[in-house]
């Protein structure tokens, strides 16, 4: 594939630029010691994403904090124990805290220089605000969940996506989508025609994660290992 091609790249951003089942394990792993679960961070993680995607699809419009909240509880209830009010909230409020991939502001940096970036996240405004100072991402605009009261895998993002390519001045086929999960990102890019990389964050490690695993066809055009990765393709594209 020629990378020159493309005009503006959107982005998913926790998952691919933000570590955040580093930030999530650092609140439920604390958490299931005081319960005495001797469970490891990866299988937490995939208890966890079990519980968001389907708190996510239920409840739309809740931000992203209530949604975070409502998944750690229900996580509790399955592993047998409880989360109290505090709990929930601190793992509600911890988003601006989770931290980015260390590749991911310097590639970014260079990406700017030949492409506008768009995020297209399951965030809500404020915790993404907090991520970009971590960033320090030039966007030309930023789409939230807070913005179309859904969460991906849903088509709303992909909605406001159109419209924002209309509003920058870039055609649909000048557009690669480029995000870490095949659940919420690479299922409706293939749905909606969107050619996509994915940024196997995983790659070095089995299982899903925090990450469901996907419940539609997907496909993708390219593959990188990291951010760093892809920017240096791009670089050498260029």
């Amino acid at each position: 594939m020629d990378l020159t091609q493309f005009k503006a790249l959107s982005f998913d951003c926790y998952g691919t630029l933000i570590d955040w089942e580093t930030g999530i394990a650092a609140v439920l792993s604390p958490w299931a010691r005081s319960e005495g679960l001797s469970l490891p961070d990866e299988q937490l993680l995939l208890a966890y994403g079990r519980e968001e995607a389907v708190v996510a699809a239920e409840k739309p419009f809740r931000l992203y904090p209530e949604v975070l909240a409502e998944a750690f509880r229900r996580t509790g209830a399955a592993l047998g124990r409880g989360v109290s009010d505090e709990q929930a909230r601190r793992l509600g409020s911890s988003v601006p805290d989770w931290p980015a991939f260390p590749d991911s502001a310097d590639a970014l940096a260079r990406l700017a220089s030949h492409y506008k970036l768009i995020i297209v996240s399951n965030v809500h405004r404020d915790g993404f605000a907090g991520s970009n100072r971590r960033l320090h991402g030039d966007f030309a605009a930023i789409i939230t969940a807070e913005d179309v009261g859904a969460y991906k895998p849903a088509e709303n993002h992909f909605r406001a996506l159109d419209t924002t390519l209309d509003t920058v001045g870039v055609e649909r086929s000048e557009l690669l989508h480029v995000a870490q999960s095949l659940f919420h990102d690479h299922v409706p890019a293939k749905r909606e025609g969107l050619r996509s990389a994915w940024i196997n964050r995983r790659h070095d490690r089995p299982g899903w994660g925090a990450t469901p695993e996907p419940s539609g066809d997907f496909s993708y055009d390219l593959e990188f290992g990291s951010m760093g990765e892809f920017a240096d393709a791009v670089d050498k594209a260029f």
